[in-house]
């Protein structure tokens, strides 16, 4: 009996200090977990190496995937159509394209992902730099640095699924970077696994298919090349829109939310998305849209007129492809695309068509020259549904409006 009462202190002093030795090693994990959590959650929003894997994957494992050897050998292709391309363009719209022929490539969906993992990096390093500190967990708070972590991993998944279901669908793009600090030139970009997959399913000749799409791209180029404003205007309502949307992060506390439901309900005929910008938001998107518009119908307008002179078949090319254009997306490739915006692409190309047709039937080719005279020509809201009205204001009495 005296031997248990002797033997009990030291047991109790045993559990004692095994329970602060758990304490002190529990303790040192915390805080070497915190100074992981902490490091991590530094180094951004987004894990941008892993989300480039996640996508390539993705992209690597879709239908019609190509080696490398097999879309380098389509290069030649795309060489010969730009050598058609290009002085053809230059004649009908009466100005040089500089670079252009040089910066093309025939690319790989994994390549085009990893291209415009640059325009996400900028986007999101806007508003990284426009928070700053908010968005950073307090040094020492291992429960705000685990739910930065938590997002952090769901952001760089986000960015791989968009970058992936994008990268099937693009056929083609003229890539050039808005927001960067410095105006590097753009570049062409052909996806020819996506390239080939489509002329398959619309049932048209590959090399025609090709020519069509770099044509396009194209004349992308020659909206941006021969025209120095518009990257500018651009870019500048890019980064105002982006600052509206970092200013109003804070809907998601219960007053923003209440703001928020009260534009919806107050929304008139407008777009959703438009519902939910404060009005100088609003009048940036809508500027923007305008211009996308204006790019997209300006590119169909100039296809159709310049395609004609080297592709016998561009009517049923550019038929079969409006008609898989406007096939309605259903199932989860239809949420897809609501939430990628593209019906309102489609929307843009077919109300920029209507508008530059309009300009061309009401002052003649002339007039569409004047497009691009830089931002006071650009057509007002009232002006895209009335391109006479556009015409009478901008192009005026000038002697070239009909020739």
């Amino acid at each position: 009996m005296m031997a248990r009462r002797r033997a009990e202190p030291r047991l109790r002093d045993r559990t004692w200090q095994a329970g602060v030795a758990v304490g002190a090693l529990a303790g040192i994990g915390a805080a070497y977990l915190n100074r992981r959590v902490q490091r991590t959650v530094h180094r951004g929003l987004v894990d941008w190496p892993r989300a480039e894997r996640l996508a390539a994957a993705r992209l690597g494992r879709a239908p019609g995937a190509l080696d490398g050897a097999e879309i380098q050998r389509s290069a030649a292709r795309y060489d010969e159509a730009m050598r058609r391309i290009v002085p053809a363009l230059e004649a009908e719209l009466g100005a040089p394209l500089p670079g252009v022929v040089e910066r093309h490539s025939a690319v790989s969906r994994a390549e085009w992902a990893s291209a415009n993992l640059v325009v996400f990096r900028q986007l999101y390093g806007h508003i990284e730099r426009a928070l700053g500190e908010r968005m950073r967990p307090r040094e020492g708070s291992l429960g705000e640095g685990l739910a930065a972590l938590a997002n952090r991993a769901v952001a760089t998944q986000q960015i791989a699924i968009v970058l992936a279901y994008l990268g099937t669908r693009v056929l083609g793009q003229y890539d050039i970077a808005l927001l960067s600090a410095e105006a590097t030139p753009g570049q062409l970009l052909f996806v020819e696994e996506n390239i080939r997959a489509t002329a398959r399913s619309l049932r048209v000749p590959l090399d025609d298919f090709r020519t069509w799409v770099a044509l396009h791209e194209t004349t992308h180029a020659f909206e941006f090349e021969a025209h120095p404003w518009l990257r500018p205007y651009l870019a500048d309502r890019m980064e105002r829109q982006l600052a509206g949307f970092v200013d109003d992060a804070r809907v998601v506390s219960v007053g923003g939310i209440g703001r928020m439901l009260g534009r919806i309900r107050n929304r008139g005929g407008g777009s959703l998305l438009e519902s939910l910008l404060e009005p100088e938001q609003r009048r940036l998107f809508r500027e923007t849209q305008t211009v996308m518009s204006l790019l997209e119908g300006f590119g169909d307008w100039v296809m159709d007129r310049v395609g004609a002179s080297f592709l016998p078949d561009v009517r049923m090319l550019r038929e079969r492809f409006e008609e898989r254009r406007g096939q309605p997306r259903r199932g989860l490739d239809g949420i897809m695309a609501r939430l990628m915006g593209m019906d309102l692409k489609l929307a843009q190309y077919r109300r920029g068509e209507r508008f530059v047709a309009g300009v061309a039937e009401a002052g003649g080719p002339g007039a569409v020259a004047h497009l691009w005279d830089g931002p006071h020509a650009l057509p007002t809201e009232a002006e895209m549904s009335d391109p006479a009205a556009w015409v009478r204001r901008v192009v005026g009495t000038s002697e070239d409006a009909g020739t």
